[in-house]
C-alpha cells in the first residue's frame, strides 16, 4: 500500500463559514452539534454505536429496511454475522458528520490517515478530462469530497433537505474554498458538465434514489431499483471513472480512503452503463458490507413510477443466500 503525505490547501487556517441562528427547536440541535463537533472522533464512534442500536430499538421501519437489504445482498448467513456490525456503523457515520461539517476543513481532511490508489487520480488529472468520483452510502461517505476539495475542484451533486436548519448546516459544513455545491436539477446538472468541460472534478452518490422521471428501473442486489442515469450520462464526457469511498478505521484512528479503477470500462447504452455502475456498487460494498449504509431506502417507489414486470417484494429471514453470499464477494 503506497503512503502519501500532502499539504492542504488552506492549511490550518481555514475555518467554516457562520451558521444562521435559529429559533426554537432547531437552534438546539444545532447546538448539539456544534457540542458533539468537540469530542474526539473515538468518543463519537463510541456514542453512534449506542445511537445506532436506539434507533434500530425504536424504528420498525428502519430495521424493516436494513433486515430486508441485508438479506437481498448478504443472504441469511452473512446478514446474521454482519448486523451488529451495520448497526453500530451507521450510528457512527450519523454522529462523526459533526466533526466532518463544523470542524475546519484541515482538521477534517488529517483524519484521513492511509489512502490506496491515489495514482489514479494523478493519471486521471494528466489526462485533463475531467474526473467523475462515484461514491456510494458506504463508509464516511460526507468525507470523500471535503478530502478530495483539498487538492483540486470539486462540485458535488446534491439536493437539499426539507428542513431549512438542516439545509443551512450541511451548506456551511459541505461548501468549502474548493468544494462546490450542484443542486439535483437542470442548472446543477449544466455545472456538473461545466465542470468537466473545464478538467475538474465532480462527484456523487449513484444508489441515491432519483426523482420520479430521472432513472430506470435497473437490478441492485437481484432487486429492482429505481436507479439515477445521471452518471452513466456524464461517462460520455471523457471523464475518468473513479469509484471512492473511505473506510472507517476502528477505534476512531480515522479514515483509509480507498480509490479504484471500475472493475470493466463502463460502456454501452445510458440504461446498460447504468446497470454496470450499480454492479460496480455491490463490487464496493462486498469490500465491507459492515458499513453500508443498510437502513437507506434503496428500493422505494417514486410517485408515477413503477418497476416493469414484478414489483419490489418483502423477504424473510430465511431467504435463500445470494448476491455477495452465494459468490465468495465477486461482482453480480
Amino acid at each position: 500500500m503506497d503512503n502519501y503525505n500532502f499539504t492542504f490547501l488552506g492549511g490550518s487556517k481555514c475555518s467554516d463559514r457562520p451558521l444562521p441562528t435559529f429559533s426554537h427547536p432547531d437552534s438546539r440541535v444545532i447546538t448539539l452539534f456544534r457540542l458533539l463537533s468537540h469530542l474526539p472522533l473515538a468518543w463519537l464512534h463510541v456514542l453512534g454505536t449506542f445511537l445506532g442500536w436506539l434507533t434500530w430499538l425504536l424504528s420498525p421501519t428502519y430495521r424493516r429496511h436494513m433486515r430486508e437489504n441485508m438479506l437481498l445482498a448478504l443472504g441469511a448467513d452473512e446478514t446474521r454475522r454482519m448486523r451488529s456490525t451495520a448497526i453500530g456503523e451507521a450510528g457512527k457515520g450519523a454522529l462523526e458528520l459533526a466533526r466532518i461539517w463544523l470542524r475546519p476543513l484541515a482538521e477534517t481532511a488529517a483524519r484521513v490517515v492511509e489512502i490506496s490508489g491515489w495514482e489514479l487520480v494523478e493519471a486521471a488529472s494528466r489526462r485533463g478530462k475531467g474526473i467523475l468520483y462515484l461514491t456510494p452510502h458506504l463508509g464516511c461517505f460526507e468525507i470523500t469530497a471535503q478530502y478530495l476539495s483539498t487538492h483540486a475542484p470539486i462540485t458535488v451533486l446534491y439536493r437539499p433537505p426539507r428542513q431549512a436548519w438542516l439545509q443551512a448546516m450541511i451548506e456551511a459544513g459541505r461548501a468549502r474554498a474548493q468544494l462546490h455545491l450542484a443542486a439535483a436539477d437542470l442548472s446543477g446538472v449544466r455545472s456538473l458538465i461545466r465542470a468537466l468541460k473545464r478538467g475538474e472534478a465532480v462527484g456523487m452518490l449513484p444508489d441515491q434514489a432519483p426523482k420520479a422521471g430521472e432513472g430506470r428501473w435497473l437490478d441492485f442486489f437481484g432487486r429492482p431499483a429505481y436507479t439515477m442515469t445521471l452518471a452513466a450520462r456524464l461517462v460520455e464526457s471523457g471523464a475518468s471513472v473513479i469509484m471512492v469511498w473511505a473506510e472507517r478505521l476502528p477505534a476512531g484512528a480515522g479514515y483509509h480512503f480507498h480509490l479504484q479503477e471500475p472493475t470493466q470500462p463502463i460502456h454501452g447504452t445510458i440504461e446498460e452503463r447504468a446497470q454496470q455502475i450499480n454492479h460496480e456498487i455491490e463490487h464496493l460494498i462486498r469490500q465491507c458490507p459492515g458499513q453500508y449504509l443498510w437502513g437507506y431506502n434503496r428500493y422505494k417507489q417514486r410517485r408515477g413510477s413503477t418497476p416493469s414486470g414484478a414489483a419490489p417484494t418483502s423477504v424473510g429471514e430465511d431467504a435463500p443466500q445470494h448476491a455477495a453470499g452465494s459468490n465468495g464477494g465477486g461482482r453480480g
